[in-house]
């Protein structure tokens, strides 16, 4: 599933904080002085190691009286707790696809694509008149791509748009309404552009809000559930033709680690007033948690039924400080209080724009990312059952809407629906 590139004797180095050392039976592993945690795994290849064959010429093995293992070099008359052996370890390969990590939590989007131009790249990312959508597209327009800022607010996304073509010349950067919390402008916004464009390289799905009281949307579903989820995933469907017209196109979710905690476990937990509550069970928090399931399971789903096209889905950080905090007094205080332990917002933009660009991901799809580096997301979130019963609600409760205002979309590949405009 992953394409994996030769190594090199660089990318083999340890990050800085990293140690090496060697188990008793040979097995490697990495020490990071930082976080105090351990990990079998190269934090840079990926990989595995073990040391094998006799130790070097001069060396002995020992055990020390408080029962440590030693090596002690007789011929230079020096003792380590270091296996000599770990210079000359070897990397084994398992089933599961190892991807290099060059990037980690502290790396920037810009630094990402140091050396990179996307010149005739063409990127649409919601959301991005501030915050993480922002750093977002003035990295991949800093870097050559044309980036299309899909916004709600038209002023202050022309305010974005003009700050990034101040800050170099040529940039090409436009603005495209687009309000998620009515259907039908999204349809409007995705022939605005199908009528532009006949390709599409790159979608980041990045819109969010989080911390909202109850709303219902002119749609009549929960405003949480139609912006973080519904609505984009109405958005990629319609936008499908310019998607599929592109070699090697990516498609890019901004989800969060909160779907850890969802109420959704199994496919008998989810059914539309779990998915867009009433007002008597809505709880904010509840509400966000599952809709940043559903970016994570409509990413698996697509990928799954979109297999030319690549998806990825992502965590960006915790408690970023960003304007999504700014419905609730509480929680622009803890975002507050927590900015300076958390990531800067060119720093929670890394992960979208590596998962956007890396040469390394190309021929994967379907993978959950965090700090630029691939991991597990949660069970339901690997439920496969579970996301096609999302993608099922989800039509159905796009086309009541579709066929209750006439819209005229017929969803891509499903003949049963005459809704042809």
């Amino acid at each position: 599933m992953v394409g994996v590139m030769s190594d090199s004797d660089s990318e083999d180095e340890l990050p800085p904080g990293w140690e090496e050392r060697a188990t008793l039976d040979g097995n490697v592993y990495y020490v990071n002085h930082y976080t105090k945690g351990t990990q079998w795994m190269h934090p840079r290849t990926g990989r595995k190691k073990v040391v094998e064959g006799e130790l070097p010429p001069g060396w002995e093995k020992c055990i020390s009286e408080n029962g440590k293992v030693l090596f002690v070099d007789h011929v230079n008359r020096t003792t380590t707790y270091t296996d000599p052996r770990l210079a000359f370890a070897t990397e084994y390969r398992e089933m599961s696809q190892p991807i290099r990590q060059r990037f980690d939590a502290s790396s920037t989007a810009l630094s990402v694509l140091h050396g990179r131009d996307l010149k005739g790249k063409i990127a649409i990312i919601t959301g991005a008149n501030c915050g993480i959508g922002f750093e977002t597209a003035r990295s991949l327009a800093l870097h050559g791509c044309k980036v299309i800022l899909a916004c709600r607010n038209l002023d202050r996304g022309q305010e974005a748009v003009n700050k990034i073509i101040k800050e170099k010349e040529n940039v090409e950067c436009e603005l495209l309404h687009l309000d998620l919390n009515n259907l039908e402008n999204v349809t409007e916004a995705a022939s605005k552009l199908k009528l532009e464009y006949t390709k599409l390289d790159i979608l980041i799905l990045n819109a969010g809000v989080f911390g909202i009281p109850h709303l219902i949307t002119v749609n009549g579903y929960e405003s949480t559930f139609q912006t973080n989820h519904l609505a984009q995933f109405y958005f990629t469907m319609l936008l499908e033709p310019i998607i599929h017209n592109t070699e090697n196109a990516r498609i890019v979710v901004v989800s969060s680690e909160s779907h850890r905690f969802s109420s959704i476990k199994s496919p008998d937990d989810i059914h539309p007033s779990v998915l867009s509550p009433p007002a008597s069970s809505y709880w904010a928090m509840g509400a966000y948690n599952n809709s940043k399931l559903c970016n994570v399971l409509f990413a698996v789903e697509l990928a799954k039924r979109w297999p030319s096209v690549a998806v990825f889905c992502l965590h960006p950080g915790n408690i970023v400080s960003t304007d999504i905090s700014r419905h609730w007094w509480l929680w622009r205080l803890l975002y507050a209080l927590a900015r300076p332990f958390t990531k800067s917002l060119q720093q929670a933009a890394s992960t979208s724009v590596f998962c956007a660009t890396a040469p390394e991901l190309e021929g994967a799809t379907g993978i959950y990312f965090n700090n630029c580096y691939r991991c597990d997301s949660s069970a339901a979130a690997q439920d496969s059952a579970l996301a096609e019963k999302l993608w099922s609600l989800s039509e159905e409760m796009l086309l009541n809407v579709l066929r209750k205002e006439n819209l005229g979309y017929r969803l891509a590949d499903n003949e049963k629906y005459n809704l042809t405009a």
